[in-house]
């Protein structure tokens, strides 16, 4: 932790700012290691506070060593004291996650207190989120796990769907398995989409019941020490049609060219090119809608963006997926997702889970 809050405080001359405000859960619990949910981190080139209530006080002693810990009161005069003590001028804050009656509400003690004509709240835009996509080996490690977690939840369940079940109960089925195996819970609401259901890419598990010879995709993650895995498998039940064998050979191909090719330097979008350049040549460009993939850490969708439109650029130790698809609507849809790293200039697959597209019937 002490890495991180060192690398923020010397990125503030780049964001042309005296201090920061810290609002972001996730990105709280990146710099200081405190995993209460509420509180403020104030943080200045040579200084660091942990701004929480009377509940987490001595959580936050505990979890975070670095910081000055300081109890919060409703006049928010922690605030005004720390932008004197430190002759604050510009305060950076996150555009991103303070809401607008926040930001209402720390300009107007500034105004009370007479100090809205000497400070300048700043608006960062994903400034620690952009930090955080590069990945720390113990960040890495973690997240192996909470991988771990996930492949061997589908690798349990997904052996078992048979026909005449319904959506909900293989989502239910997959998430308490999860939790048997170490998960906190699942790091976002398991999509089961069946049949018809599977051309929908965020499809919510629902009564559906499975039928033969129908695709069923699988999106999944689970939550561990606060980290989230992604993972995506489509299976037939029973014996696949030839449109099912050509549309998962092709996203296959895709997903897989693009692992393969994937290196340091590239951009999000050239990546993103080259699985959709294999779909596009098997005549389903206009069926792969959404992007290639995206970063995976605290949040399971975080940077980099691996999209069309993405100047985001890879580097080792990111942690991103790569997951193409194709979606046919009235019939369903294929898609594969894993999630890699980039090491060593190539990229590394970390999902392990069964790629045996067939179940029983």
């Amino acid at each position: 932790m002490n890495d991180r809050l060192t690398k923020l405080q010397e990125k503030l001359a780049e964001f042309e700012v005296d201090g920061i405000l810290i609002t972001n859960p996730e990105n709280r619990y990146y710099i200081s290691g405190f995993s209460g949910s509420a509180g403020y981190l104030f943080i200045t080139p040579d200084a660091a506070y942990l701004n929480t209530d009377f509940r987490y006080i001595e959580q936050a002693t505990n979890q975070a060593p670095s910081f000055e810990i300081i109890k919060i009161d409703s006049e928010l005069k922690w605030f005004i004291d720390l932008l004197i003590k430190h002759r604050i001028n510009t305060l950076g804050f996150e555009s991103e996650d303070l809401s607008f009656a926040g930001y209402s509400r720390f300009s107007e003690i500034l105004e009370k207190n007479k100090l809205n004509k000497i400070v300048n709240l700043k608006p960062l835009n994903a400034s620690i989120e952009k930090i955080r996509a590069v990945k720390y080996m113990d960040e890495i490690d973690i997240l192996k796990e909470a991988i771990r977690i996930s492949d061997e939840a589908m690798n349990t369940i997904a052996p078992t769907i048979r026909a005449g079940i319904s959506e909900r109960e293989v989502a239910l089925q997959l998430e308490n398995k999860m939790r048997e195996l170490g998960a906190e819970g699942p790091s976002f609401d398991t999509i089961v989409g069946s049949g018809p259901n599977a051309a929908l890419p965020h499809h919510r598990a629902g009564d559906r019941i499975i039928q033969k010879g129908e695709s069923i995709v699988i999106d999944m993650g689970a939550k561990y020490q606060g980290y989230c895995s992604d993972l995506t498998r489509t299976f037939c039940v029973g014996k696949p049609d030839e449109t099912f064998r050509k549309v998962y050979d092709t996203v296959f191909t895709a997903q897989q060219t693009a692992i393969s090719l994937v290196q340091q330097e590239m951009t999000g979008t050239d990546c993103d090119d080259i699985a959709r350049k294999v779909i596009e040549e098997a005549g389903f460009g206009d069926k792969f809608g959404h992007s290639l993939g995206h970063g995976v850490g605290l949040d399971v969708h975080e940077y980099p963006r691996v999209s069309p439109n993405s100047p985001d650029i890879l580097i080792n130790n990111m942690v991103f997926t790569i997951e193409p698809g194709i979606y046919i609507p009235g019939w369903g849809g294929v898609r594969i997702e894993d999630i890699v790293t980039l090491q060593n200039n190539k990229a590394e697959v970390l999902s392990a889970a069964t790629r045996n597209e067939i179940i029983g019937g």
